[in-house]
């Protein structure tokens, strides 16, 4: 952003005395001012509604219809009193933090071994990376919960093993839960350290090989270092997506007696009739309030990590690590990771699909092997209105996010008179567990004149407001793409704002609109902790159809439509991946 604010000045300084007049006067007359208001007002509409309906019911009493009645700090007096909120408080604390050790335990590890060194098996860790991050986590979450359950093969090895007549490891447990949560986020580990790595000097771990030191000499003691900024914003950034976690701390927590701050709000939101919302807002206030100062924090080491750059140069690509013979070790991680993370839950899940009833793996189960589960998911009309609604809804939300932070953002990034406050508003959701959001956006459409809750709408207007701050990212890194001098030569020739934005500004950064619409679609396709607040037997999505399959014991439906869902969402994803790429080319060779 900087840099092209002080390039265009430089132009602007060499320009001929009528070039540079009339570009001067072309932003003198800045007709962005209005602009701003509107989208202020607009992203205004959107976020602090959430927010001040929280903390208005918070601090009203429910009535035996559900509705807010009287001012009353009870809500936050029974917080603070009540022993479980302290443990659940704990519970959270420990699960969070388990799940960040873990996994960037594993995503890190093999982000350096695909990155710094030779491995073969790259092109597996970036497959399982990215098929992972666009599947259900519901689906995983189940796999996991067939595998190292009671009647598991975990469970079954363990017992022959130690000779124990019992399952010897509870998946019910606090281990269990971070386990499973460390697997689901170790892809997203994976991704964000693996750009960390390739963009390390090695200047500086060449001399301390030079110097005498061993790999992992100079792994500890110079590229953990220069990376720990970097490696600590993962890491705070795993802690509060974690605390927000909804699909373990449901699916694994509550059967084995573990809660956490997320199933206290879903409980007391969704189990109690009628629901009491001021207690749920309270504990949603607490919750926004520790993800609010982690992601403060987060963006502090964010803004310090530009005192660890060292990467100086256009040309410059770091020296792969030769480990000898250890190589074979680390391409067995990598393999290893692979089978983990894509192979293992996805045979556990075709194995379900193809039973008539949940049973074990073996030999006299392939006896029972049939297709009628997936004869029920192509032939019946519950499922095909399943799909059709959740692309609705996340194609809605994808299409409403980029409309409005496209503009917004190229506001922002040229600095446009009050345009910051667009980045900040923008902004906003992050602190917003999706959980929390969902009470906040359970609260607005009841309040609305008009029946909205419970539509398709409902889900639209909620996932874009969650996903604000994404589409915001993607459309500023592709905004900082283009140089002001284009804008500012179409201004001199006579073009319009509207023209200049039409005509050279979107299709520059098309690409980046693509990748952006497609990620929040993706995402928001495969949402639970917000989307199971707002469902309703008229307007339900695939993620929350899962849940409750799950719920109701049908695991081995649940495989079936959930093996088939996660292929369509893969070939759409291929398939605006294409489209995305030739727009790029074109666009930026035009």
């Amino acid at each position: 952003m900087l840099t092209s604010t002080q390039h265009g000045s430089e132009s602007d300084a060499g320009a001929p005395a009528h070039v540079a007049g009339r570009s001067t006067s072309w932003r003198a007359a800045d007709p962005t001012l209005v602009p701003v208001a509107v989208l202020a007002l607009i992203l205004a509409a959107m976020v602090v509604p959430p927010l001040l309906s929280l903390v208005q019911g918070s601090l009203r009493l429910t009535t035996s219809t559900g509705d807010l009645g009287d001012f009353t700090l009870d809500h936050y007096r029974r917080i603070l009193t009540d022993r479980q909120f302290f443990q659940s408080l704990a519970n959270s604390v420990v699960f969070s933090i388990g799940t960040a050790v873990l996994a960037i335990g594993t995503g890190g590890v093999v982000a350096w071994f695909v990155v710094r060194t030779s491995t073969p098996f790259r092109s597996l860790a970036y497959l399982s990376a990215i098929v992972s991050l666009g599947t259900p986590y519901i689906l995983y979450v189940s796999a996991w919960l067939f595998l190292l359950g009671r009647s598991g093969p975990l469970n079954a090895v363990l017992m022959a093993v130690t000779g124990s007549p019992v399952p010897v490891f509870n998946v019910y447990s606090l281990a269990g839960m971070i386990i499973i949560e460390g697997f689901l986020w170790s892809p997203l580990a994976f991704l964000l350290l693996s750009a960390v790595f390739r963009s390390a000097n090695a200047d500086y771990e060449e001399a301390a090989r030079m110097s005498g030191a061993g790999v992992l000499r100079t792994l500890t003691h110079v590229s953990l270092r220069m990376m720990l900024p970097a490696l600590l914003a993962v890491a705070v950034l795993i802690v509060v997506r974690s605390l927000e976690a909804f699909e373990v701390p449901t699916l694994v927590g509550l059967p084995g007696g573990v809660k956490l701050m997320t199933t206290e709000i879903y409980l007391d939101t969704k189990k109690n009739v009628p629901p009491d919302l001021g207690y749920a807002s309270a504990f949603s206030v607490v919750l926004l309030l520790l993800a609010a100062i982690l992601l403060y924090f987060y963006s502090r080491l964010v803004r310090n990590a530009a005192r660890f750059h060292t990467v100086t140069g256009r040309g410059y690509w770091p020296r792969p690590f030769e480990l000898g013979r250890l190589r074979y070790l680390g391409d067995a991680f990598v393999l290893l990771n692979f089978l983990l993370v894509l192979v293992v839950p996805s045979f556990a899940l075709l194995w379900l699909s193809l039973m008539p009833f949940s049973q074990a793996i073996s030999l006299n189960g392939l006896k029972a092997l049939t297709l009628e589960n997936y004869d029920l998911v192509f032939h019946s009309a519950f499922y095909l209105d399943l799909v059709w609604k959740t692309w609705v809804m996340s194609a809605g939300a994808a299409t409403l996010v980029m409309t409005v932070t496209v503009l917004s953002a190229w506001l922002a990034v040229r600095r446009r008179p009050g345009a910051f406050l667009l980045d900040q508003l923008a902004t906003v959701p992050l602190v917003f567990p999706g959980i929390v959001l969902g009470v906040a956006m359970i609260q607005l459409f009841l309040a609305a004149p008009f029946p909205i809750y419970g539509t398709v709408l409902a889900f639209v207007v909620a996932f874009a407001i969650r996903y604000l701050p994404y589409g915001m990212r993607y459309a500023s890194s592709g905004i900082l793409q283009v140089h002001p001098e284009l804008e500012e030569a179409a201004g001199v020739a006579g073009g319009s704002l509207p023209r200049t934005l039409r005509r050279i500004v979107i299709p520059l950064t098309r690409p980046a609109i693509l990748s952006g619409w497609l990620f929040i679609f993706l995402v928001a396709a495969r949402d639970v902790s917000l989307a199971v607040m707002l469902a309703s037997p008229s307007a339900e999505p695939v993620a929350v159809a899962m849940f409750d399959l799950w719920g109701n014991g049908q695991g081995t439906e649940l495989a079936a439509f959930g093996l088939v869902w996660s292929a369509m969402m893969a070939v759409a994803a291929g398939g605006l991946y294409a489209v995305a790429r030739q727009v790029g080319a074109s666009g930026f060779g035009a």
